[in-house]
């Protein structure tokens, strides 16, 4: 029972005795994201860490790549590619990671940067591989957004529970946290949305130490420009299904 004390102790002063923030890259894929792509950029430029900024233009067409030379400066990697998707722009971003934790951040401002210094914190205090940051577990403002994507997230977070018997409530969030070795070490392939299945598929069959934190979220409509659609619903069970068997 000593024994067992000082280990409660021990994991008692871990995880209180907060660490001290590491370096994070962040990776932001952007298509067309003029709007806010530049309250993006200041609000990640103002969270109290060392940073780096990667942002991906996947071929935008409008004023987004004047937006990125505005804001040129030496927290700020700018790298253009053909529109190939947010699965291609992730994969492009990921080699040039060079923090200690690596944290997706979409540009659209659906999901607040403030969020991140929490959504980091189990990894920097060596309990977490992989953090998710989840619009459904509660406890955070969340924008009332559409029925159906919250019936289709919520149905796809049951088929990876079942198939990777974990527990997640998210799987398609869009805000994940990352040892940036392990996401440097995944075999990804998608090149659309369907890189969240596969990444949720390829953490869960290495049995990462996974961790959850409800985050807030600010959704958007179709016509304030949302992109994500019922199609990529269904290609996101199938990559969850691929990904398992293969």
């Amino acid at each position: 029972m000593e024994g067992d004390s000082r280990s409660g102790a021990a994991h008692r002063g871990l995880t209180t005795a907060r660490a001290a923030p590491a370096r994070v890259s962040f990776l932001v894929p952007a298509y067309n994201e003029e709007s806010t792509l530049a309250a993006l950029l200041e609000r990640v430029r103002a969270l109290p860490f060392e940073k780096q900024i990667i942002v991906v233009d996947d071929g935008s067409t409008d004023g987004t790549p004047e937006i990125l030379t505005a804001a040129a400066g030496d927290d700020l990697v700018v790298i253009r590619q053909e529109n190939r998707g947010k699965g291609a722009a992730l994969r492009t971003a990921i080699p040039h990671a060079d923090g200690e934790v690596c944290v997706i951040q979409d540009a659209d401002l659906e999901y607040d940067p403030a969020d991140v210094p929490e959504l980091i914190q189990p990894i920097v205090d060596g309990l977490a591989d992989v953090v998710y940051g989840s619009r459904l577990s509660g406890g955070r403002p969340q924008r009332a957004y559409l029925f159906w994507h919250r019936v289709g997230n919520r149905f796809l977070s049951l088929v990876a529970g079942v198939l990777y018997n974990t527990t997640l409530t998210d799987m398609e969030t869009g805000y994940k946290a990352f040892r940036t070795d392990v996401l440097q070490g995944l075999d990804l392939r998608e090149d659309g949305f369907s890189i969240e299945p596969e990444i949720t598929g390829r953490i869960c069959r290495q049995h990462l130490r996974i961790y959850e934190l409800p985050i807030s979220y600010y959704g958007r409509t179709y016509a304030e420009g949302k992109k994500i659609t019922w199609r990529d619903g269904f290609k996101a069970l199938w990559v969850l299904l691929r990904v398992r068997i293969s």
